[in-house]
């Protein structure tokens, strides 16, 4: 059996964002370390305090943006130019 779980690497420790449940001690796992996907901002432009406005004034999208029906316009741009 495979569960899969997220969580982030900090100071040399993982941080689980939610502990599996019902998972017996000594159980060996595999972390895979995956690509942050973070912008430099600054080579496009935006300073920290720009960052934070824009972030703050997006966040109401967040729930929306992130649910699974939106995974529809995953592939928008390949998709429209066929």
């Amino acid at each position: 059996m495979l569960t899969s779980f997220e969580g982030l690497y900090r100071n040399g420790q993982i941080k689980i964002a939610d502990l599996p449940t019902g998972i017996p001690d000594g159980t060996r796992v595999i972390v895979t370390f995956l690509n942050s996907g973070e912008l430099d901002l600054e080579s496009l432009g935006i300073n920290k305090i720009q960052a934070q406005i824009l972030r703050s004034s997006l966040v109401t999208f967040a729930e929306e943006w992130d649910s699974p029906e939106m995974s529809i316009y995953d592939h928008y741009d390949a998709a429209k130019k066929h």
